[in-house]
C-alpha cells in the first residue's frame, strides 16, 4: 500500500531539510549563516518587518534566544546550548516548511524599536507612517515639519488599526492625545486589546469595532493615520504564500486597490478639525492615486525605505 504523500505548501512539496548534527552549527552567527541558506535556497520572500534573509535569520535567532534585535553584534560569536540550537533549527525549518512569515512563528515584531505581539489575527506590521511620525511631526522647526508642535494635538484616529502598532505609536509621539482604533476584524481588536494593555495605555487608547468612520459618530481629529488594504486584484493574485498566510481582509483594495482609500478620502472632511490633516498610506500606488485624485493636493513622504508611498493632506485642502 502506498504511503500517503507528504503535506505540501500551495501545492508544492515541503521541502526537505537535511539533519543538522551535533556540534556542526555553535554560535549566533553559524545558525544565522545557516538560516540564510535554507532562505535562500527555498526562495522566501520578504517583507513582514524584514527585507532580506539575514535581517529575518538574525531576528529569528534572537527571538528563540529572548534577546532584542540590538544585541545580536554583542553575542554574535557566543555559542548556544544544545536545547537552544534545537529551538532555533526547528525554527528554521517552521520558516521554510510552512512559508509562514517569522513573526507569526515567534509571535512578535519590532516597530521603532518597540516590541508588539502578532499572529494570524492581523497583519504583520510594517508600515512606513512610523517612522514619518517621527521624521515629520516632531515640532523641531524644520521645513518638513506638517505640525508644528506634537503636545498641542489632542485627538488621533487610527483607521484600520490591525495590532494596534500605528495607535500606539502615535500616543508615545503625541503625549497630550488620546487615540481612537477602528477596525472591522474582531480577531484584529483582541490583537490590538493585548498590545495596548501590555504598553499601559487603555486610559489613552479607545478601541472600536465597525467600518471606517462608522462607530465615530461626529468625533473629529487633529490627526487621522491610515495604513488601509490597498492591493489591487491583479496584486491579490500574485501574493507570494508569505503574505497569504496574513487575513485577506487587511490586502484587498478592490479591483485597482482603491476602494477603501476613496471612502477615506471621501469622509476625512468630516471627522477632522480646521487645522487637522491626513496621512495615508497606499503602497506602490502613486501614479494611480495621482490620476485619480487630480484635484487635491496630496504631499507624497519618503522614509528610509520608500518612495512616494504615503501621503498627506490637510484638512483645509480636503474641502
Amino acid at each position: 500500500m502506498a504511503q500517503a504523500s507528504k503535506k505540501t505548501t500551495r501545492g508544492r512539496a515541503a521541502p526537505k531539510l537535511a539533519k543538522v548534527g551535533r556540534g556542526e552549527l555553535l554560535t549566533l552567527i553559524d545558525f544565522v549563516r545557516y538560516a540564510v541558506s535554507r532562505f535562500t535556497e527555498a526562495k522566501l520572500a520578504f517583507a513582514h518587518g524584514t527585507t532580506d534573509p539575514v535581517a529575518e535569520a538574525a531576528f529569528l535567532v534572537c527571538e528563540a534566544l529572548h534577546l532584542h534585535p540590538d544585541q545580536f553584534e554583542i553575542f554574535a560569536h557566543a555559542c548556544v546550548t544544545s536545547a537552544e540550537g534545537k529551538t532555533i533549527v526547528d525554527l528554521i525549518h517552521q520558516r521554510v516548511t510552512t512559508r509562514k512569515p517569522t513573526a507569526y512563528l515567534v509571535n512578535k515584531i519590532y516597530m521603532r524599536g518597540l516590541p508588539f505581539y502578532v499572529d494570524e489575527r492581523v497583519i504583520v506590521p510594517r508600515s512606513f507612517i512610523g517612522e514619518l511620525l517621527e521624521s515629520h511631526f516632531g515640532g523641531d522647526g524644520e521645513a518638513g515639519s506638517l505640525i508644528d508642535d506634537p503636545t498641542a494635538v489632542e485627538r488621533v484616529l487610527d483607521l484600520c488599526t490591525g495590532s494596534g502598532c500605528l495607535a500606539i505609536l502615535a500616543a508615545h509621539h503625541f503625549p497630550n492625545a488620546t487615540v481612537d482604533a477602528v477596525d472591522i476584524s474582531k480577531g484584529a481588536l483582541e490583537v490590538a486589546t493585548r498590545n495596548v494593555g501590555e504598553f499601559g495605555l487603555d486610559d489613552r487608547i479607545s478601541l472600536h469595532r465597525g467600518d471606517l468612520f462608522a462607530p465615530l459618530g461626529d468625533n473629529r481629529y487633529d490627526l487621522i493615520i491610515t495604513n488601509p488594504p490597498y492591493v489591487d486584484a491583479e496584486g491579490m493574485a500574485a501574493l507570494p504564500p508569505e503574505c497569504r498566510a496574513e487575513p485577506k481582509l487587511a490586502f484587498d483594495g478592490g479591483a485597482d486597490g482603491l476602494d477603501v482609500v476613496r471612502r477615506i478620502l471621501r469622509d476625512a472632511p468630516d471627522h477632522l478639525t480646521p487645522d487637522g490633516g491626513l496621512i495615508c498610506e497606499i503602497g506602490r500606488g502613486r501614479e494611480l492615486v495621482d490620476e485619480a485624485f487630480p484635484e487635491l493636493p496630496l504631499l507624497w513622504l519618503d522614509t528610509e525605505e520608500s518612495e512616494g508611498e504615503v501621503f498627506w493632506i490637510a484638512a483645509a485642502d480636503l474641502g
